[in-house]
């Protein structure tokens, strides 16, 4: 028998107590009870994100609240920046042209962040952008952007600043607020700890500026004018998912118990107990710009990364992530948020160096596990 350890970048390991909130009676959406509930599960998401902006909760994917960012913002024929670096900043780009608005895209390498001075010469360049869209955590790579930096370059303009926060919002230093990001998206199935089926996004003044402007948005489910007056009852204008949101707010309780500081650095910590730990045994990190919520670590020519990833699962119970598109077979990919001790690292460190050795790759046991307690003693 083996224990089975979830470490994708999502979905993650959901905590039992959360689990339990979701095995309650169903209840009905339209009563004072799920309005108490809705509400007080958007104070929460306003406390991860650091935010005092409007935030609304979506029965849809991280990739919905995406949409309904774009859609509402930009309407057919603006203009938009789309950074792509990774798989995920892809998705801006293919969602401006699903809808219409002229992209301008920001390719950069991947594993790398943009320069915040490609942004702001871009923005120099077309000063009628509607929106700068972004991954504060691009997923693919494990590679995270200077969001502050970024926040003050779009704050001079008229631009907004839309970042997908799915893999940061709960793991990475986020202060949405502060750093200037008018709309922040993000999922439950990330750091938050919940199944996948939530999305959340929050939407600043300057932001619904815009989206007050865009007088026919090219949508109906997500149109955010509707969730907006909603809202002001504390409800939602279609049927939410109530047993996510219920789990929600067990999920969002246990954040904000432990102090949104010391979950940014514990994420941390566990990333550089991994990294340390590969690093020793020869491995190289793959991102030059890297996330803490995502281990990207490159595997060795002579290791067959599609068997490896099913020999970790088969053999130790250890599910991870393998690379995407050019990545695919070169790359794994190791969660640090959400329900992850100092152990699971261990774990997980230990499974790497015996599968390793299952493939005939030369190891000196123990040396990735020390070096990764040393990591987690150091902190």
């Amino acid at each position: 028998m083996t224990k089975a350890r979830l470490m994708t970048p999502g979905p993650v390991e959901v905590p039992p107590e959360v689990m339990l909130e979701m095995a309650r009676p169903i209840t009905h959406h339209r009563t004072a009870e799920f309005r108490t509930l809705l509400g007080e599960v958007v104070e929460l998401v306003q406390y991860v994100l650091q935010t005092k902006n409007d935030v609304f909760v979506l029965t849809s994917s991280g990739s919905g609240a995406m949409e309904a960012a774009l859609v509402n913002t930009c309407p057919p024929g603006s203009k938009a920046i789309a950074v792509v670096a990774g798989k995920f900043g892809e998705r801006w780009r293919d969602l401006c042209k699903a809808f219409g608005v002229e992209c301008i895209e920001l390719d950069v390498e991947w594993g790398h962040a943009v320069d915040p001075a490609l942004i702001e010469k871009t923005l120099a360049e077309n000063p009628d952008v509607q929106a700068v869209f972004l991954q504060h955590s691009e997923t693919s790579t494990g590679c995270a952007v200077d969001l502050e930096a970024i926040g003050k370059v779009v704050a001079k303009t008229d631009a907004i600043l839309v970042a997908d926060c799915i893999t940061s919002a709960g793991a990475l230093e986020l202060r949405c607020d502060q750093w200037g990001v008018d709309i922040a998206v993000t999922g439950s199935q990330k750091a938050f700890m919940l199944p996948p089926g939530l999305g959340f996004i929050s939407v600043s003044p300057k932001a619904w500026a815009k989206i007050d402007a865009n007088e026919k948005p090219a949508c109906l489910y997500f149109d955010l004018k509707a969730y907006r007056k909603s809202m002001t009852k504390s409800d939602t204008p279609y049927t939410p998912a109530n047993t996510l949101i219920l789990a929600a707010k067990k999920a969002l309780s246990m954040i904000k118990e432990t102090g949104i500081e010391n979950v940014w650095s514990g994420t941390k910590t566990r990333y550089n107990a991994l990294r340390a730990g590969c690093e020793t045994l020869g491995l190289t990190l793959f991102a030059a710009d890297p996330s803490f919520s995502v281990v990207t670590i490159k595997l060795p020519e002579s290791i067959d990364g599609a068997e490896f990833i099913k020999l970790l699962q088969s053999k130790f119970g250890v599910k991870v992530a393998g690379g995407q598109a050019h990545l695919k077979g070169r790359i794994f990919r190791v969660s640090t948020m959400g329900f992850v001790d100092p152990l699971d690292c261990l774990a997980v460190m230990g499974a790497i160096e015996l599968t390793l050795s299952a493939m005939d790759h030369p190891i000196d046991y123990g040396q990735g596990l020390a070096a990764a307690e040393k990591a987690l003693v150091e902190g």
